[in-house]
């Protein structure tokens, strides 16, 4: 045996005097055909869906994200799976890509995001460095099915239409403005459990005194009695409302404000001319002439409607109103700069009037993760801040504008 490894040594020191040279090349070739592909085999293997939710943090965390979303069942039946948009997929960025992905390894034996808590204290950190990631590439991922010259911008809506094609223009990233489409934004970012939630906490101490103003932070049913009984309409978040009477768990609230004549005059706006909703009246009440206290009429010179202003007294539940607007605006502000400010047309509250808010933010509404509560908040903060009423105190139109 000894003298078997000593002979083989020899040859491996000098294989070409054992060996033909045309031999060495043959095997070297076969050699490095298994080997690559034993290694592209493995490769691919890691790049498919079933590999990425073999661990339960994937699968039990942002798999069933992904299952809720067009990129897994649409009309086309194309379906994005997770190595599709999180692997590159030229060689050379696929090579570094898993080269950075051994850390992921570590944070596995490790237990770093083993529960659903744990994650969750990491999820913004985790999204982050994936929207880095694309920002730095461009999106090139998504550009793999989503091109712009392919793109039929005439069927968008105006809104959006204005805003991807500025996005062709300059080759954006798509992650740029579109965050939250495949998986829940973080819950630092994201308006369920968030904003709305801390307004409601809120609203739990709220002192409701007679002749005294209270604001309300989510959609509330109105009623023609203490009883809630009879339908009368829904009010609007962010409205202002005085306390008239009150039970132990309801209250009587006076609305003032305006509506057009035209149609069966339902909607109350807060301010003339100004399409910044108060409250929906159902058809009975909007129609009563005891119900609804009526006063003077004007014209809206650019539209040339006819605007009537009225007050109407309705009870509603004793709850998820707040005694100031102030905590309101700030939630709200603080939404629009965190989630709106990752679009790159964020406009100042200012740059526009109040009745141009609404089409602006509706073209927002495809790029983040509002429920309509929140929704309604934000547009409602803007229409506030808008051109209409800079300068001037919460509540007092800039008739100048």
């Amino acid at each position: 045996m000894k003298k078997f490894i000593q002979n083989l040594w020899k040859a491996m020191k000098s294989p070409a005097s054992k060996i033909s040279l045309g031999v060495l090349t043959l095997g070297g070739f076969i050699a490095g055909v298994i080997f690559w592909g034993g290694f592209n085999t493995a490769m691919e293997w890691t790049n498919t869906e079933k590999f990425c939710i073999s661990c339960h943090e994937m699968r039990d965390n942002v798999y069933p994200e992904l299952q809720k979303t067009p990129h897994w069942s649409n009309n086309s039946g194309v379906r994005a799976t997770c190595p599709d948009c999180h692997v590159p997929h030229n060689w050379t960025d696929k090579i570094a890509r898993k080269m950075q992905a051994s850390k992921e390894v570590f944070a596995q034996i490790f237990g770093v995001i083993d529960t659903r808590e744990k994650f969750l204290d990491h999820r913004l950190r985790l999204a982050q460095n994936e929207w880095s990631r694309f920002s730095a590439n461009g999106s090139k991922e998504c550009k793999y099915c989503h091109k712009y010259e392919s793109m039929q911008l005439e069927n968008l809506r105006p809104a959006a239409r204005v805003q991807m094609r500025q996005a062709a223009e300059r080759d954006q990233s798509c992650i740029d403005c579109h965050k939250g489409i495949a998986h829940a934004l973080p819950a630092e970012m994201s308006s369920t459990g968030g904003m709305l939630g801390k307004l409601i906490s809120i609203s739990h101490s709220t002192r409701y005194v007679n002749k005294e103003p209270i604001y309300s932070v989510n959609f509330l049913n109105l009623f023609l009695d203490p009883e809630l009984s009879t339908n009368a309409g829904v009010l609007e978040p962010a409205t202002k409302v005085s306390v008239m009477e009150q039970t132990d768990t309801t209250v009587k609230i006076s609305l003032s404000g305006w509506r057009k004549m035209k149609g069966f005059g339902r909607v109350i706006y807060e301010e003339f001319a100004l399409n910044i909703p108060s409250a929906a009246l159902s058809k009975e009440v909007a129609q009563s002439k005891t119900d609804v206290r009526t006063f003077e009429t004007k014209e809206d010179k650019l539209t040339g409607l006819t605007w009537q202003r009225i007050e109407v007294d309705l009870w509603t539940k004793k709850s998820e109103f707040i005694d100031s607007i102030e905590p309101i605006w700030t939630e709200a502000k603080a939404s629009y700069d965190t989630n709106c400010s990752l679009c790159h047309t964020q406009p100042d509250e200012s740059h526009f009037d109040a009745n141009t808010w609404p089409g602006m933010f509706d073209g927002m509404m495809g790029f983040v993760n509002f429920d309509q509560a929140t929704q309604t908040l934000v547009l409602k903060y803007l229409q506030k801040h808008s051109s209409d009423f800079v300068g001037h105190a919460e509540g007092e139109k800039n008739d100048n504008q």
